[in-house]
């Protein structure tokens, strides 16, 4: 099923949440629904869940309307929301068989659900713990199980990895491009190296409007005309060196270099390169250049550059 949102607007008084976004989700598709905290994202994914109604716009799924018929899309949905949604004292078969009731699945089914959801989620040796003695991973397993357990077209997931260890999270990730291979998948996060490893596209979101939407190699060319540099030299100290490549007239923006203690990252003005003024300005100072590499654009400056407060 096809997730089509179209000119959606949604407001909380005065503010708006989101900001006239469209955008569209196609089946067999992981979308990576990116933002920083209070950009809109979960609010966003109320509205496709039904859970919110837009105050402008229309919201599609399969066809069906969120304004028109929401019970369909609900039907057609499962959700994990950042809170996991569990009962701690239940077994996890019995919680299972609880969420098959509330989605009414018929009784002789139940059963041949479960065993498929405590495959498909790797549960087959906690499946008879209680829920609150499992691991944070296992829960988030349990929680993906109740959201697909009535086998949705659509899976929305917001923040799946949040809280788990990295082998946890490695295991979450595998999951959900194994779902997403049948299903339409919405996966909400602030993690960039977690979209970027499971996602199909990605669609950044910033002040309830959306800033960017593509391939994460897509978003990397778009960026490719301003140039990133590593700089360092021998010779002057690293304020000296900072101040310097700020006087020249192809620096943007100078930064110092992650771990890499007076060496800096600069960008260059769009459509110029620096290599050669920072070339001159080393030899007219007498210093001797020790690094001037190119850095490819990494999604995280993409996002910091798309996310930057005005």
């Amino acid at each position: 099923m096809d997730i089509v949102v179209r000119n959606v607007t949604k407001r909380y008084g005065p503010q708006k949440a989101i900001d006239n976004i469209s955008f569209t989700v196609h089946t067999g598709e992981v979308l990576g629904f990116l933002g920083p905290n209070g950009a809109g994202k979960t609010t966003t994914m109320k509205a496709i869940t039904c859970f919110i109604s837009p105050d402008e716009g229309d919201i599609a799924v399969g066809g069906y309307s969120s304004r028109e018929n929401p019970e369909a899309i609900r039907d057609n949905i499962g959700y994990l929301p950042e809170t996991n949604p569990l009962y701690p004292e239940m077994p996890v078969i019995d919680y299972l068989w609880f969420i098959a009731e509330l989605h009414r699945i018929p009784h002789d089914e139940i059963p041949s659900r479960i065993l498929q959801m405590v495959k498909t989620c790797g549960l087959e040796g906690e499946k008879h713990k209680k829920i609150g003695e499992l691991s944070k991973g296992y829960k988030q397993r349990v929680g993906l199980a109740q959201a697909l357990i009535h086998d949705p077209a659509v899976l929305i997931l917001d923040e799946p990895t949040s809280g788990l260890d990295p082998n946890q999270i490695v295991e979450i990730r595998e999951l959900i491009r194994k779902i997403g291979r049948e299903k339409t998948v919405i996966l909400c996060s602030h993690i960039l190296a977690e979209v970027e490893a499971t996602c199909d596209r990605i669609v950044i979101i910033h002040k309830g409007k959306i800033v960017a939407d593509g391939t994460a190699p897509d978003l990397r060319k778009r960026a490719q005309g301003r140039e990133i540099l590593r700089v360092a030299a021998e010779g002057p100290d690293a304020q000296a060196l900072s101040d310097a490549l700020l006087q020249l007239p192809s620096v943007a923006l100078v930064d110092p270099a992650h771990h890499i203690p007076g060496a800096f990252e600069i960008q260059s003005v769009d459509g110029q390169s620096s290599k050669r003024q920072i070339f001159d300005m080393c030899v007219k100072n007498g210093w001797y250049l020790s690094e001037l590499t190119p850095i490819e654009t990494k999604l995280e400056d993409i996002f910091r550059e798309l996310t930057r407060s005005n």
